[in-house]
């Protein structure tokens, strides 16, 4: 038995990746610096990564050349890229927009004559079209709500937060169900919604605040009915769609004996830090819904200083902290972003894997990047995360058996130290050192 190693290190601005092969021997009772794997203990099902097809990305892809967007598109969703089969998209606009918009702004038109996605059409769908003929296979999508359209909100706009008006509720609830149907009526597998993007945060972009209780009431009442009258009684229900450190208290107020059979997961984001414990909470307590982390990403708001090998830790970190505590599954946030973290029209820039120079034609893969392909590349949809010991905190340890037999375990090592490591598994071992200020992928 043998493991093959990719290892990732990041020295004076300088990525290196280099690959090695370890041989395994009988274990004569090694004890220290050991790390255990046991794949006869599984835990939870592991579903996949991808990231969000924003307008700003569709945009931003645009504007390449055919050869670098053939790049970027084989980087992401590519059999040697960090194949992705997960896509988020937004429901009307999203900060990470060109500009607002939303498919219909008539409040006599129930009928939906007037709904059109040529927004959509411009950069979304165009994108998502190349992601699916570069993965050879349909990919599947999320769609999530930034806010209803202003006419059916308490503050008359998209933005500053404001509440669904209780009489348009059946009518945002089709709203969604008719976005879902046009999606698939030009082919693409939407498999998950999630009711309300943040909807705790009042922001000065697209936004819409629930409380437990309405966002309970609109599903209870009016989305599940209408999704089951449509026909899209499979399309998986993820509630909250906000930061982890309420998603406990959130899931308690909307899951019931009632709404149970109506929730297939809890959405999350990172930014208020990680919070891996409320994450197990709700593991848990509902050891049966799908745990989706959707959104993160480094805002130039509050890490502008951070550089790049910063950046990707926190990547790393989060990921195996959230694999650990019962995650379902990994959404990044923007694919792609131009030069200056948008376009956003309101200036919410943010940095993206992958970032480009539209006016030069130029590609950049952050170090963020090569850190997600350390998981992406090697955990396969379907795999099952498994258990591990470790003998240090200088080292973070995830480990996951694939549908094929294959064991995959990740170390991420954030100290400036090498970490020796002697591997055990099945009365086996292997010796080897995770050098500092790096990810290693390990493949059995």
């Amino acid at each position: 038995m043998n493991i093959k190693l990719v290892t990732t290190t990041y020295q004076e601005d300088i990525k290196n990746t280099n690959e090695s092969i370890k041989e395994f021997s009988f274990d004569r009772g090694v004890e220290m610096k050991v790390v255990n794997l046991y794949p006869d203990m599984e835990y939870q099902t592991f579903d996949g990564f991808g990231g969000a097809i924003t307008e700003a990305a569709g945009y931003t892809f645009s504007l390449m050349s055919k050869g670098n967007q053939k790049r970027i598109l084989e980087a992401y969703f590519g059999n040697n890229g960090n194949r992705y089969n997960l896509v988020r998209t937004h429901i009307d606009s999203c900060d990470f927009s060109v500009s607002q918009y939303a498919a219909m702004n008539d409040p006599a038109d129930t009928d939906f004559n007037s709904f059109s996605l040529d927004r959509d059409e411009k950069y979304i769908i165009p994108l998502l079209k190349e992601a699916e003929q570069t993965a050879g296979k349909a990919l599947s999508v999320m769609l999530s709500p930034w806010s209803p359209p202003a006419f059916m909100k308490t503050n008359g706009q998209r933005t500053e937060g404001g509440s669904l008006k209780p009489e348009y509720r059946q009518f945002w609830a089709e709203y969604i169900c008719h976005y879902i149907k046009q999606y698939r009526n030009k082919g693409f597998s939407i498999d998950m919604i999630t009711i309300q993007n943040e909807p705790n945060a009042t922001q000065p972009w697209d936004s819409c605040l629930y409380t437990g209780e309405q966002e309970k009431e609109f599903l209870r009442d009016y989305l599940y009915p209408v999704l089951v009258a449509n026909g899209l009684e499979e399309v998986e229900v993820c509630v909250w769609d906000h930061n982890k450190e309420r998603m406990f208290e959130r899931a308690c107020e909307i899951i019931d004996e009632e709404t149970d059979k109506m929730v297939q997961g809890i959405a999350f984001h990172w930014y208020t830090g990680e919070h891996f414990d409320a994450i197990k909470l709700v593991h848990e307590r509902f050891p049966d819904k799908k745990l989706i982390f959707t959104e993160g990403c480094v805002e130039y708001s509050r890490f502008s200083e951070a550089g790049q090998l910063e950046n990707a830790q926190m990547y790393a970190y989060d990921i195996i902290g959230n694999i650990n505590a019962g995650m379902n599954a990994f959404i990044d946030w923007n694919l792609i972003l131009n030069k200056e973290g948008g376009p956003n029209h309101v200036g919410n820039f943010c940095d993206a894997p992958i970032m480009c120079d539209t006016e030069n034609d130029i590609v950049q893969e952050k170090l963020s990047y090569t850190y997600i392909g350390h998981f992406s590349r090697y955990i396969e949809p379907g795999a099952k995360r498994i258990a591990s010991t470790k003998y240090t905190d200088k080292l973070e340890v995830v480990s996951l058996k694939n549908p094929n037999g294959s064991i995959v375990i990740v170390l991420l090592n954030r100290s400036h130290e090498e970490v020796p490591v002697a591997l055990r598994l099945g009365g086996q071992v292997t010796e080897f050192s995770v050098p500092g200020s790096s990810i290693v992928t390990g493949v059995i």
